[in-house]
């Protein structure tokens, strides 16, 4: 696949929390390209590295991106203004493979909400979102997310709001009538979603977090351990053999 930088522009910008932004980037070619699960790498004014921030969702002709600011570069991100245009590599990486036809569980867990709409969207009456973040300030897209699925559960850490709790209780409740889990999030969830649904026996995709450079499988910084047949290791690379990959295939 040839990777092109293309211009967007920013057509629109909120701020769902304290610390999270909300763009929607206007590009035809890319938006019609950009499967559920996948990531865009993007140009910082002033910064070298792109930053990787996972596609929120797709309508017509604009891509979502819902982004935290956790450094300096997302900061610069989250001044730029509507009307201005933001360079990005996309679509990149390998996306969740959804079936319409069956009963799916999408877990988020905080910043790794954002994907689970439009992946979710794939699925809707068939679909259950289960969402978990620590507080109620910190819940975001949840009527984005109940308009297009059958059902949306949340939970919180503090009990502030939905359930008090983790995503794996509800999960527990509703795994069995489950056909298919996709999961984002913290590795520590993934990791537990994970192991209940090798023992329910129901097939698991899991997007991971990594920290990324290029984007494109190039500095090799994105590592991750997964199992061959023979129940041995080896290294394949989240952003180009990834985000999303079988739950049982990681060496957790």
């Amino acid at each position: 696949m040839k990777y092109d930088a293309q211009n967007c522009v920013l057509i629109s910008k909120d701020k769902l929390t304290k610390t999270i932004y909300d763009f929607r980037l206007q590009n035809k070619e890319l938006a019609a390209l950009t499967k559920p699960g996948q990531f865009v790498q993007v140009l910082v004014p002033g910064k070298t590295l792109r930053r990787p921030i996972s596609v929120c969702d797709v309508n017509g002709d604009i891509i979502r991106l819902v982004f935290e600011v956790r450094g300096e570069g997302t900061e610069i991100l989250s001044l730029m203004k509507p009307g201005d245009e933001i360079n990005i590599i996309a679509p990149l990486g390998n996306g969740f493979e959804l079936d319409k036809n069956k009963k799916t569980i999408f877990i988020g867990g905080g910043i790794g909400v954002p994907p689970m709409l439009y992946s979710a969207k794939q699925c809707g009456e068939n679909a259950t979102v289960i969402n978990g973040f620590r507080n109620k300030d910190a819940v975001i897209l949840s009527e984005d997310i109940s308009s297009c699925v059958g059902n949306l559960i949340i939970t919180t850490d503090d009990g502030s709001y939905g359930i008090h709790g983790f995503v794996t209780q509800p999960l527990l409740e509703l795994i069995d009538s489950a056909e298919m889990i996709c999961a984002c999030g913290p590795t520590p969830m993934l990791k537990n979603i994970s192991a209940m649904a090798k023992e329910h026996n129901v097939p698991c995709q899991v997007s991971l977090e990594q920290r990324m450079a290029c984007g494109i499988g190039a500095c090799l910084g994105c590592a991750v351990a997964v199992y061959r047949g023979d129940g041995s290791t080896f290294y394949k690379h989240v952003c180009k053999d990834g985000p999303v990959f079988n739950s049982e295939e990681v060496a957790w």
